[in-house]
């Protein structure tokens, strides 16, 4: 598997309650904070629901 390093780079304010509770479960809890995670199909998912508040870079 790979890693993933993902930036917080947008607010989840006036976003859905599952939105923001995905930031959360993904470690994400004040904006231009990052997480280096391990590639997985969960985490796949999870990215995918609130792409548009994220960058994502490979961290290899």
């Amino acid at each position: 598997m790979s890693k993933v390093k993902i930036t917080l780079v947008r607010s989840a304010i006036g976003h859905p309650k599952n939105q923001k509770a995905t930031l959360e479960a993904l470690g994400l809890r004040k904006l231009h904070r990052s997480r280096e995670l391990e590639l997985n199909p969960q985490l796949e998912g999870m990215i995918n629901t609130v792409k548009h508040l994220l960058t994502i870079e490979k961290a290899d």
